[in-house]
């Protein structure tokens, strides 16, 4: 996409993909911080959500996306 570019589904998904990483990483030390873990599924549900409205809208940029970013679909 292009620069400036914060709306699209792809950006949204590659930003929430990394704040998901971060957050697993701080869970991985901080067991118990329950309060973060909830953010982390909401994140996650967030994410899956807005993966499912690109594959309904335009599935060859859903694969490239899968790809580039190392999901697992």
């Amino acid at each position: 996409r292009k620069d400036g570019d914060t709306g699209s589904p792809e950006v949204q998904i590659a930003v929430l993909t990394y704040d998901i990483n971060a957050l697993n990483d701080h869970l991985k030390v901080n067991k118990k911080d329950h309060h973060s873990y909830v953010g982390l599924l909401k994140k996650i549900g967030h994410r899956r959500n807005l993966l499912g409205y690109l594959r309904n809208k335009d599935v060859q940029r859903y694969r490239e996306l899968i790809k580039s970013l190392g999901l697992r679909r």
